[in-house]
């Protein structure tokens, strides 16, 4: 499904095109179903074009060429078809577009079957899923990197509400560059699931893409949510290279 807006055939040229990955079922469903009207919006107000996929088997790099962005909706990283991992890998490594990631994304490790997709936790910083918090928590989220595109217009501390918090075997700061983290000691409701250093935004500075992961991505409510809404306007057009 393609979602276009333009005025006319040389603005579209002249615009950007985003592939969206998007989870379509599960409990992520409600995040899908109230991202693609914000997303449909900005593409109307700014003129580019979005592209809506639900499976990776038409992933190839062909295929990725025609975008300036892949936007990662939730959907996890596993259970790709090889062509499909090859080409996402070759169009990180070589910069071929940008790369945004969402929640869902760093579900890492060996599920429903399938192993764990060793690239792709290299590329997220080395990580493995470890647990979650499944009654969910709000939580205040440090801005560490206030100068930073995809940062810019946030205050330093800021509440984002009712989510899952993943946590990691390992923090990845040594091998990313943390953006943002939650302070674990603000969770509200507390919780025993926590990691300590836990960092919620980074990208991965050795690859050639522009790349942003975002922890947040559960809740459709983090629609209404301006910082969370900011932060991926920010992240957009930061990894369009617009």
């Amino acid at each position: 499904m393609t979602f276009v807006y333009s005025q006319t055939a040389q603005a579209v040229r002249k615009s950007f095109r985003i592939l969206v990955l998007a989870e379509n079922g599960g409990h992520h469903i409600k995040f899908t179903q109230a991202a693609k009207p914000w997303l449909n919006q900005l593409a109307k107000e700014n003129q580019f074009v979005i592209d809506y996929i639900e499976k990776t088997d038409v992933i190839d790099s062909a295929y990725l060429s025609n975008y300036q962005l892949f936007l990662q909706l939730d959907y996890p990283p596993y259970g790709w078809p090889e062509k499909a991992a090859k080409a996402f890998e070759n169009y990180i490594n070589n910069g071929k577009g940008g790369w945004i990631g969402l929640h869902h994304a760093t579900l890492l490790g060996e599920f429903d079957g399938y192993p764990m997709w060793i690239w792709f936790s290299n590329f997220m910083g080395g990580i493995r899923f470890k647990n979650y918090i499944p009654t969910f928590a709000d939580g205040q989220v440090s801005n560490e990197e206030t100068t930073h595109p995809v940062m810019k217009n946030l205050p330093q501390h800021f509440v984002i509400e009712r989510e899952e918090w993943y946590t990691y075997d390992k923090t990845p700061r040594s091998k990313v560059n943390v953006l943002a983290s939650v302070n674990e000691n603000t969770y509200k409701p507390d919780s025993e699931i926590k990691m300590g250093d836990h960092p919620v935004i980074w990208t991965n500075p050795s690859v050639r893409a522009r790349n942003v992961y975002i922890f947040m991505g559960h809740s459709p409510d983090l629609l209404g949510n301006p910082y969370f809404t900011t932060i991926l306007k920010n992240a957009i057009f930061w990894a369009a290279a617009k």
